[in-house]
């Protein structure tokens, strides 16, 4: 059975998808973009966007009672591939590095809201 996961400590959906689901034991965060929910306002820069992104998840695992190191896999798009080393230098800062999970990075075009960056998630309850 599927469960919508939601937080008011992340962004709300800025469109016709939940923050999350989860059913048998996994949870699918959908795309994070660094967009805080206390203030209303996007992160700016790559560094200041890459950890409100990963706070984001990281609201979203709380509340679904799990942490970075039941994240299976990572999606992350970025605007220009040039921010790839800082982004990945913030992003690895919060995970263990015993765990890390599968993940593909991407540059792309346009994000909504014009964003530099956004990850998705997908977790497994153990």
């Amino acid at each position: 059975m599927k469960k919508l996961v939601s937080t008011t400590k992340a962004p709300a959906a800025i469109g016709p998808y939940a923050q999350a689901n989860f059913a048998n034991g996994i949870l699918y965060i959908s795309g994070q973009i660094p967009l805080n929910s206390d203030t209303g306002k996007l992160a700016e820069g790559i560094e200041e966007a890459t950890h409100q992104v990963m706070k984001n998840l990281q609201a979203i695992l709380t509340e679904a009672g799990m942490t970075f190191k039941n994240v299976m896999k990572a999606t992350i798009f970025l605007k220009e591939m040039d921010d790839f080393a800082v982004m990945n230098e913030i992003y690895a800062s919060y995970l263990d590095p015993e765990n890390y999970p599968a993940r593909e990075t991407v540059q792309v075009s346009c994000l909504p809201k014009n964003v530099d960056i956004e990850i998705s998630v997908i977790a497994h309850q153990f």
